[in-house]
């Protein structure tokens, strides 16, 4: 399990897409605070697909990498929506020009926080993104 703790691919977005980007369109999804990666996975899965063993990956995006900071006026009105069909041609446009290495947008799950998605086919991507540490997570069975 801890594979996926060191896979910075973006492959499962590239697999099923996700908010922000189609099937096809790679992108690897983060968020800028841990209790945030955690809510992300319980509003996305169902508690058996849940993998027994949780990691968190810190990872490091070095200062020089361009981050992109998404302007909230240019979300649609209905951008918590699932499925929201502007936001994944946002995203994939974002991913195919390869200006950035990623970008920085409001969670839907809870909007006063941030994810940020990278475009693992960025140049020097593995140059400029780092894992830090891997630690277990160990959550209180109540979220299960």
């Amino acid at each position: 399990m801890k594979e996926r703790a060191i896979d910075l691919s973006g492959k499962g977005a590239f697999l099923y897409g996700g908010r922000w980007n189609s099937e096809g369109v790679f992108m690897l999804y983060t968020s800028t605070h841990a209790s945030l990666a955690m809510l992300e996975v319980l509003v996305h899965v169902d508690e058996s697909e849940i993998p027994p063993q949780l990691f968190i990956s810190q990872i490091e995006i070095s200062e020089t990498a361009p981050l992109y900071q998404f302007p909230e006026d240019q979300l649609p009105k209905n951008w918590r929506e699932p499925d929201n069909l502007s936001l994944k041609r946002m995203g994939d446009r974002l991913m195919r020009e390869r200006n950035y290495i990623g970008f920085q947008a409001r969670s839907a799950v809870l909007p006063s926080e941030y994810n940020i998605l990278l475009n693992p086919l960025f140049p020097e991507y593995a140059d400029l993104v780092k894992i830090k540490r891997i630690d277990k997570l160990e959550t209180d069975p109540r979220l299960m």
